[in-house]
């Protein structure tokens, strides 16, 4: 059965791009990096068809642009069923959610973005349809009001969030299947690139991709991206063919440096060795600092600044790491 994708209010313009152009994979086999993930994948899809069954409600975490998405439009090509696609802030009432619960089918996969952003009225809908497929909906107000369960085609819930902390406890133990999406290598992101320049038709090199893997911090999306504007470089200033030379130049104009570290991650780390003289400091004195938003910095800039080992976290607050020090020239502090 081929996959029908109905799309909802999580669906970016940037999904819509990588799936005309043919760049993000169908299947699991197509999928590259996360081998834990698909291998486990692998075993629970077979399990259920097997049992002619839905699939366990799946929970993926991570940060941002890892393919959390990605796989679960995979995961409803592998089982040959449709997938209804929403996200957790655009859910506001019960009453949407049950709609959107009413209308899947047999075996449909549900797939929330955001998940840890729905309120809690939301959840207690989805409590019983998570666990005995079914919905409690109160009729009448008042001495009058009686409660209807509607039962539910047994179906499969995809989460997808970046703050896995942020989930109720309740809500978390009811998924399954949970797996943790970790930063790409550069052998992967290379690999990665290649295949899309070749379905984008853009001619590249080996030392031209592994120039743009090693500066895309680990992320299959930003991969995507920079490799789209180096392209258009390419076009212009040079022959069109992305070499090291080219990407490198590229890269520089886009202030994207050779660890990948954009302009507000080098801000970050100066205005803690400026600032604060490396640290501690804490989140929100540091976002008042730099003026970008507090959750913007936990979950876009500081879990690559963490996995880079620029910063540390203590008891205290963040504290920058002497390879940031070195890597931006600033002289380590007198002890």
């Amino acid at each position: 059965m081929a996959r029908q994708i109905v799309t909802g209010t999580a669906e970016t313009k940037e999904d819509r791009v990588l799936m005309s152009e043919g760049i993000r994979p169908q299947r699991l086999e197509d999928y590259i990096g996360q081998e834990k993930i698909k291998d486990s994948l692998r075993v629970y899809m077979e399990a259920a068809r097997m049992r002619g069954d839905a699939l366990d409600h799946v929970l993926f975490y991570g940060p941002p642009g890892l393919g959390k998405t990605t796989l679960a439009g995979i995961i409803a090509n592998e089982m040959g069923t449709s997938l209804k696609v929403t996200s957790g802030p655009a859910i506001e009432k019960p009453g949407e959610i049950a709609a959107i619960l009413n209308n899947l089918q047999e075996g449909d996969i549900l797939f929330v973005d955001e998940i840890h952003r729905l309120n809690r009225q939301v959840e207690e809908v989805l409590y019983p349809a998570m666990e005995d497929y079914a919905i409690d909906i109160v009729i009448g107000k008042g001495a009058t009001a009686r409660s209807i369960r509607l039962e539910l085609p047994k179906f499969t819930l995809v989460g997808a969030t970046t703050r896995p902390g942020m989930l109720t406890a309740p809500l978390r133990d009811r998924f399954g299947v949970v797996g943790h999406l970790d930063y790409y290598s550069v052998p992967e992101l290379k690999l990665i690139i290649e295949r899309t320049a070749e379905r984008l038709r853009v001619r590249i090199d080996e030392k031209g991709a592994s120039e743009l893997a090693r500066r895309s911090r680990g992320t299959p999306r930003l991969a995507n991206r920079l490799l789209k504007r180096v392209r258009d470089f390419a076009m212009v200033k040079y022959d069109g063919e992305i070499n090291a030379a080219v990407a490198a130049d590229a890269l520089d104009i886009l202030e994207v440096d050779q660890f990948g570290l954009e302009k507000l991650d080098r801000d970050i780390l100066e205005t803690m060795i400026v600032k604060f003289g490396g640290g501690p400091v804490g989140l929100d004195t540091l976002s008042s600092s730099i003026g970008e938003d507090s959750g913007t910095i936990e979950d876009v800039y500081e879990p690559y600044l963490l996995k880079t080992g620029f910063i540390i976290r203590t008891p205290r607050g963040r504290m920058v790491t002497e390879a940031a020090y070195e890597h931006l020239g600033y002289d380590l502090p007198q002890e």
